[in-house]
């Protein structure tokens, strides 16, 4: 290369040689170096399932800190008079502080999924699971948001000027700063509203809720709203300071256990011990029954009827449903079959004899009707 080059432009061509041969080969040992210890954590954590999600989601996420790290190192490593060093250090040094930034933000979703995985919540008694799911959820995502916010705070201490810049933004508050306030306020209340949900767990994920006088189920929830799966498939998006403020009811908060009701009304004379049998009778032969409770009371009558309400237990509200569906039908058949006279039915009493005003009211009425039309008239 001596003889091919001149001397003057072997000169300046040797330093940029050099460090591209030295950033090339810290290139090739970062990414060996992560392979070697990708592969024997992989071996060594077969059967733990924390490690295992490690190596899977911050797989790339440390393979490029690994590499960053190393061309800090070698930019570290190289004369302060080397062209464009200054700049290139800066470049480099942001870029592995958002890589690490990164690497912790997947660190932290591998630790989620991993605690979900542990508790897996589509079983019957998910109450636990649901629990630690919601927990996890909310968790995560303030976590990510946190993460960001101090990836970004590093940054910004990171480049030259950043310190006069938050000096000057403090300076100019203000009524600024005034109006940044209020309107980040309910982004604040909903991130303080996502932390009072996860550790007071007035929802959690799966929860079945009326809210709004909609009947649905938790179906998500985000650092800023919760998801209801409504019965129909339609979505009810809330935010979640709702929650803290307004009341609603959680039909699964402690269990997911829940009593049905089923009214009927029927006519005095249906004997009540033999809708009481055959209430007893239905609730054996059906499966969605949880052999709980199954009572029936006469709880309100009227001058044409009584109303009977059956009362019956479930696992869920789901079941509970279809339950009371098929009790009620199972008993109106019975009724209607073996008692078609004990449907609620108007009564009236009509007396023997009419009396002599009213015979002759009667008649003056028919020969009226009864007379002919006189011609002329408009009716002829």
């Amino acid at each position: 290369m001596d003889a091919i080059l001149p001397d003057n432009v072997l000169a300046l061509a040797r330093p940029w040689l050099l460090f591209g041969a030295a950033i090339v080969v810290a290139l090739i040992a970062a990414f060996l170096i992560h392979r070697t210890l990708i592969a024997v954590l992989r071996r060594l954590a077969r059967r733990k399932p924390f490690t295992t999600a490690m190596t899977q989601y911050a797989y790339r996420a440390s393979q490029v800190v690994l590499m960053l790290f190393a061309v800090r190192m070698v930019l570290s490593g190289t004369p302060e008079t080397f062209p464009f060093l200054v700049g290139a250090s800066y470049v480099v040094s942001v870029a592995l502080i958002l890589a690490m930034t990164w690497l912790v933000h997947r660190c932290v979703h591998a630790i989620s999924a991993t605690v979900v995985s542990l508790n897996p919540y589509d079983v019957v008694d998910n109450l636990k699971a649901r629990r630690i799911l919601t927990q996890t959820r909310v968790l995560t995502r303030s976590a990510h948001f946190i993460i960001a916010l101090l990836g970004l705070s590093f940054v910004l201490l990171t480049l030259p000027g950043a310190r006069q810049f938050g000096a000057s933004l403090l300076a100019s508050a203000g009524v600024a700063g005034l109006v940044a306030g209020i309107a980040a306020r309910p982004v604040l209340g909903n991130f303080i509203a996502g932390l009072q949900i996860a550790f007071t767990q007035p929802i959690r994920i799966d929860d079945v809720l009326i809210v709004q006088g909609e009947w649905g189920r938790v179906e998500e929830i985000t650092g800023a709203f919760v998801v209801v799966r409504i019965w129909d498939e339609r979505r009810l998006i809330v935010p979640l300071q709702w929650f803290i403020e307004n009341p609603f009811e959680n039909w699964t908060h402690t269990s997911s256990t829940i009593l049905g009701t089923v009214f009927l009304w029927l006519d005095f004379s249906v004997p009540l011990d033999k809708v009481r049998a055959e209430f007893e009778r239905v609730c054996q032969a059906n499966e969605l029954w949880d052999k709980r409770v199954c009572v029936m009371h006469v709880v309100d009558t009227t001058d044409r009827a009584m109303q009977i309400r059956l009362l019956v237990s479930a696992i869920d509200s789901g079941t509970a449903f279809e339950l009371r569906c098929q009790i009620r039908e199972a008993m109106l058949s019975f009724v209607a079959a073996q008692y078609p006279e004990g449907l609620p039915r108007v009564r009236a009493e009509m007396s023997g004899e009419l009396s002599r005003p009213d015979v002759e009211s009667n008649s003056r009425i028919a020969d009226a009707y009864s007379a002919p039309i006189p011609k002329g008239s408009k009716f002829a």
